[in-house]
C-alpha cells in the first residue's frame, strides 16, 4: 500500500467511526424522546427514522469498505455480499425518501397560517408513520435486485454483464434487465430529489420573506432570536442542499467510473468515501439546530449550597 491508499484508509476509518458513533448517540436520544412522549412530534419520528437509515448504511457499507481499504481481499461470500449490499441499498433509498419527507413536512410547518394550509397541517402528522412504512416496502421491492444479482468476488467465466464492486460483483443476465433496474433506481432518486428540491426552494422563499418582515419591524440592528421552527427549517434546507450536491457529484463520478475501460482504484475509493458523507455529516446538522441538544451538552451539574455550621445553643439561665 502506498501513502495515498494509507491516507484514504485512515479517512474511511475516521469517517466510519465518527459517523457511526454520532448516529448511534442520536438514535438513542431520539428513541428516548419518542418513547417518553405520549404523542411524539412528527419531526422526531422522521429524524429517528433518518438516523436509523444512516446507521444501517454506515454498517452495511462502512465495514466492508474499511476492510477492503486496509488490504483484506475476498472476505465476503455470496451470502455476505447479498446481505450487506441489499440492506445498504435499501438504507440509501430510505435516506432520500426520508429527507424528502422531512423537507415537505418542514415546508408545510412554516407555511402561512391560511385556511388552505391549516387543513394540510392538521392532516400531515397522521401521514408520517404510513409514509415511513410505504418507504420501507417500496425500497425493499426496488432494491431486491441486489439480493438476486449480487455475488461474491468475480470469478473467471461468469456469464452476463459483470459489475466489479471491489469486494463483491453484480452479475446481470442481460442488458435489458440492467436497463430496467437502472430506470427504476433513477426514477426513485429523481422523483424524491425533485420533491426535496421543491420543498427546500419554497422554504428558502418563506424564510427570506420572514427575514425581510422581521428586519422591517425591528430595524436592521435589532434582530430577535430565531424561533424553533425557523431553526428547524434552516437545518432541513442545509441537509437537503447537502444531499442534492452529493447526489449530483455521485451521479457524475459514477458515470465516469462506469465508462472507463480500466477502473482507477483511487477513483473508486474516493467515490465510496463520498457515498458515506451525508450519513456522517447530517447528524451534526441535527445536533447544531436542535435546542434540546444544546441544552443537553451545556447542562451543568448543580453545585449544592454549603450548609453553614450550626452554632451551639447557649445554656439556659438557671
Amino acid at each position: 500500500m502506498d501513502s495515498t491508499e494509507i491516507s484514504l484508509g485512515i479517512v474511511i476509518v475516521l469517517q466510519f467511526s465518527i459517523g457511526l458513533s454520532v448516529n448511534v448517540f442520536l438514535l438513542l436520544f431520539y428513541a428516548r424522546v419518542v418513547s417518553a412522549s405520549p404523542k411524539p412530534s412528527s419531526s422526531d419520528l422522521i429524524l429517528t427514522h433518518l438516523t436509523l437509515a444512516n446507521t444501517i448504511i454506515l454498517l452495511a457499507n462502512g465495514i466492508p469498505e474499511t476492510l477492503s481499504c486496509w488490504g483484506w481481499k475476498n472476505f465476503l461470500d455470496d451470502v455476505g455480499c447479498k446481505t450487506l449490499m441489499y440492506f445498504g441499498r435499501v438504507a440509501q433509498g430510505l435516506i432520500v425518501c426520508t429527507t424528502s419527507l422531512l423537507s415537505i413536512f418542514q415546508a408545510v410547518t412554516i407555511s402561512p397560517g391560511t385556511s388552505r394550509w391549516a387543513g394540510i397541517k392538521a392532516r400531515l402528522p397522521k401521514c408520517i408513520i404510513p409514509s415511513l412504512i410505504i418507504f420501507w416496502i417500496l425500497n425493499l421491492l426496488i432494491d431486491i435486485n441486489s439480493a438476486i444479482y449480487m455475488r461474491g468476488p468475480r470469478k473467471n467465466g461468469s456469464a452476463g454483464i459483470v459489475l466489479d464492486l471491489k469486494y463483491c460483483s453484480k452479475v446481470i443476465a442481460s442488458a435489458e434487465i440492467n436497463l430496467i433496474i437502472s430506470v427504476m433506481l433513477s426514477f426513485r432518486e429523481i422523483f424524491f430529489v425533485g420533491l426535496m428540491s421543491l420543498a427546500s426552494g419554497y422554504m428558502v422563499f418563506v424564510l427570506h420573506r420572514h427575514h425581510q418582515r422581521v428586519r422591517h419591524l425591528h430595524g436592521p440592528g435589532r434582530s430577535p432570536g430565531e424561533t424553533p421552527e425557523v431553526r428547524a427549517a434552516k437545518r432541513v434546507v442545509a441537509m437537503a442542499t447537502l444531499y442534492v450536491l452529493l447526489y449530483v457529484r455521485q451521479t457524475i463520478m459514477l458515470s465516469i467510473i462506469l465508462n472507463l475501460e480500466e477502473k482507477s482504484p483511487r477513483l473508486v475509493n474516493g467515490h465510496m468515501v463520498f457515498s458515506l458523507t451525508f450519513s456522517t455529516l447530517s447528524p451534526f446538522l441535527m445536533i447544531h439546530s436542535d435546542g434540546r441538544m444544546r441544552a443537553f451538552w451545556k447542562k451543568e451539574v448543580p453545585i449544592p449550597t454549603p450548609i453553614p455550621p450550626r452554632l451551639p445553643e447557649k445554656p439556659a439561665d438557671l
